[in-house]
């Protein structure tokens, strides 16, 4: 098995160029939308084995395009990420299965850690499943 491809979903530019940065240098690969319409069709042609999804995008928020994606694919693991850490927004998102919901408090900092994390955990799921 090569490395997991992970699908970065953030419509601000400068973030997601950190991001892809960062999560390259855990050793995944990464492709890269910068909003929700191109992160469907990423998912439906690309077949990225990890969701990172922003929560609030100019286009459609984070919980539209999840649940856009779950009516093709109710498996990939999704990681969200929100500066809008809301009850609400996260009840709607654990509705669709997010595997993480991290906040985007300090996405520069403490959240890579978080976000690592979470990468990890679902890589070793992924793996030990065989897929």
């Amino acid at each position: 098995m090569g490395n997991l491809k992970v699908l970065l979903v953030d419509d601000e530019a400068d973030l997601l160029e950190v991001m892809k940065v960062r999560i390259r240098g855990w050793g995944y690969d990464v492709v890269e939308a910068a909003g929700g319409e191109e992160a469907i069709s990423l998912v439906m042609n690309q077949k990225p084995d990890i969701v990172v999804l922003d929560y609030k995008m100019a286009d459609m928020d984070g919980v539209s395009v999840l649940r856009e994606i779950r009516k093709f694919d109710q498996k990939i693991p999704v990681i969200m990420f929100t500066a809008y850490p809301e009850a609400d927004v996260q009840r709607d998102a654990q509705s669709l299965d997010v595997s993480a919901f991290i906040p985007k408090l300090s996405v520069y900092q403490d959240a890579h850690n978080s976000l690592e994390s979470a990468l990890d955990i679902i890589r070793q799921k992924i793996t030990a499943s065989g897929q």
